[in-house]
């Protein structure tokens, strides 16, 4: 398993939430003249946050940001060392209208959006060789490849965006990691129709309530893929409650799928240029497995959720 500091045995990873965020910073507001990047400040905040989430018994936090939305290497491995907590961060891009000039306009007539090989190639590389770090060159191989669909709905640059990252992972052994837009059935479709076995897939963003409505999660985990409902706690009207997501779980646990179920909060830790959600860490373990345990989910369901599924998933393979 990839993690900052190193390849980690993938059994030691213990308690994993797979979609969190550390510093997340919009693209360009790091030079917004009324925002301040304090790093000494960050690294206090994230590493008390860090060690929260392992007093309540965490093992690993998986940044799903990708490149451009404040990843910082150096950061998190000295953030890793202090805290005891493995992380693994991702390479990856999206959504279109999130990407620099220089991915969406090559020197063609017309512009085109960069080819899905190039994406590859630019997301194999961070794997392979290492993220990319400003003024350092390379350091740490990403662990996961996060991509983001337009919420609207995919986009022709989305799809390179997808279909680059599935190559990605079929070239490397890591996972691929999507957040669709508006069609999670279809957005899985261009992933798998690049020949990525459906088990190094997940499908983010399925406890939002047009997911739901529409039996999403369930049609993700019959086509075998990783259902990831990643806003526990999260309260907004895009998602269902953490009451209706505890029973979405226990329903998908019942019908044989609970090898297929992955919980997280998208939490962030420093938010620079948007509003966090203001969750820790440990808010699936402390506040949301309470809610399994009321829907009649066993320790060897939550076992299979927090610690099996994410460890299979992440596995280099």
């Amino acid at each position: 398993m990839n993690t900052v500091l190193g390849s980690v045995p993938a059994e030691e990873l213990g308690i994993v939430s797979v979609h969190e965020a550390l510093l997340s910073v919009v693209p360009g507001a790091e030079h917004a003249f009324d925002i301040t990047i304090d790093r000494a400040e960050i690294f206090e905040t994230l590493a008390a946050k860090l060690k929260d989430f392992r007093a309540h018994g965490g093992g690993t936090i998986v940044d799903s940001t990708g490149m451009f939305h404040g990843r910082d290497v150096p950061l998190y491995e000295s953030l890793s060392r202090a805290t005891g907590v493995h992380i693994v961060a991702s390479t990856g891009q999206g959504p279109e209208e999130l990407l620099g000039g220089y991915f969406l306009t090559p020197q063609t007539n017309p512009p085109t959006p960069w080819p899905a090989e190039k994406f590859a190639g630019l997301f194999t590389e961070e794997v392979t060789e290492g993220m990319v770090v400003p003024r350092v060159e390379r350091r740490g191989a990403a662990g996961l490849v996060a991509t983001v669909a337009t919420r609207e709905g995919m986009t022709a640059t989305d799809e390179s965006l997808l279909r680059g990252a599935a190559r990605t992972a079929l070239s490397t052994g890591v996972a691929v990691s999507i957040r669709y837009g508006s069609d999670a059935a279809h957005d899985l479709g261009v992933v798998l129709d690049e020949k990525v076995p459906a088990d190094r897939v997940v499908v983010g963003g399925l406890d939002r309530k047009d997911a739901v409505a529409a039996g999403a999660p369930f049609e993700i985990a019959r086509r075998g893929a990783y259902v990831a409902l990643d806003h526990v706690g999260v309260r907004d009207e895009d998602h269902i409650t953490d009451t209706e997501r505890a029973a979405l779980v226990a329903g998908l646990v019942r019908d044989g799928f609970g090898n297929r179920v992955l919980l997280s909060s998208n939490a962030t830790g420093v938010a620079k240029g948007h509003t966090g959600n203001g969750l820790s860490y440990s808010y699936v373990l402390t506040s949301f497995v309470p809610l399994l345990t009321e829907q009649g989910l066993g320790d060897e369901d939550v076992r299979r959720i927090l610690v099996d599924n994410p460890r299979e998933l992440l596995s280099v393979r």
